[in-house]
């Protein structure tokens, strides 16, 4: 009985819902020392335009009372919005920021925040993979998508290579190439979540779970995270800015 009650007080407990907030404030004012200022206006906006619609009742005491956590709430708004646009700006031109970006995927969808395949990496530090391709995968209702990132002629080769494996597994299931970057044709990390999630559904729930199925067979390579780009620390992860 003793042994039970040392390994339940053992056990970290999950932060609040405070907790949380208060975390991504604390790693958002780094990142935007705005921050704190664009939520305090957030703030008083609301609570001067509640005080003066109830002013012009005749009950600004009681448009007061009700106002100031709706003003919380839209400075908590402002706070979630301003993070997350934070969190893909650290993330831009970093290796492996599209495995990072995946993270926002809603739920429905299949992926992994480790590469399916690299070309180019010297190792597993930093600087041994600057010029590295990197090719991510992805599936969903609209099918599998595959996200390249990294110089054209290696990014090219890796979408050609993975797509000819999708293709002998799952004949028949749409094949999607994204590109991350800001050239032409290609998706700014920012955009990349919701550009997936925009893509017209063509699958059921059942052929995306038989597909999944298909797809893990495959196997493939699994490369260590190098230092530096370790997708569960600079995810963007909208479940904590909510507090769930």
């Amino acid at each position: 009985m003793a042994r039970k009650e040392t390994q339940q007080s053992d056990t970290p407990k999950k932060p609040g819902r405070f907790a949380q907030v208060r975390q991504v404030f604390t790693a958002s004012r780094k990142a935007d020392p705005t921050i704190p200022w664009w939520m305090l206006l957030a703030f008083l906006a609301v609570v001067a335009v509640g005080v003066g619609i109830g002013a012009l009742l005749g009950h600004w005491k009681y448009a007061l009372f009700l106002s100031v956590p709706v003003g919380l709430l839209a400075a908590t708004l402002v706070l979630s919005r301003m993070a997350e646009r934070a969190a893909y700006r650290s993330l831009e031109g970093q290796p492996g920021a599209a495995g990072a970006a995946l993270g926002a995927l809603r739920r429905g969808w299949f992926y992994d925040q480790q590469p399916v395949a690299v070309d180019g990496a010297r190792g597993t530090r930093p600087e041994d993979v600057a010029g590295a391709a990197f090719v991510y995968r992805a599936l969903g209702r609209p099918g599998v998508v595959l996200i390249g990132e990294g110089p054209d002629a290696r990014r090219t080769k890796l979408l050609t290579q993975e797509r000819k494996k999708v293709e002998r597994v799952a004949p028949g299931v749409p094949v999607h190439s994204v590109v991350v970057g800001d050239g032409a044709d290609q998706v700014p990390i920012r955009k990349l979540g919701s550009k997936i999630t925009r893509m017209k559904p063509v699958l059921t729930k059942e052929e995306v779970s038989a597909v999944n199925k298909r797809l893990k067979s495959l196997g493939g390579l699994r490369p260590p995270i190098p230092a530096g780009m370790d997708p569960n620390k600079a995810r963007v992860d909208r479940k904590a800015m909510r507090g769930r």
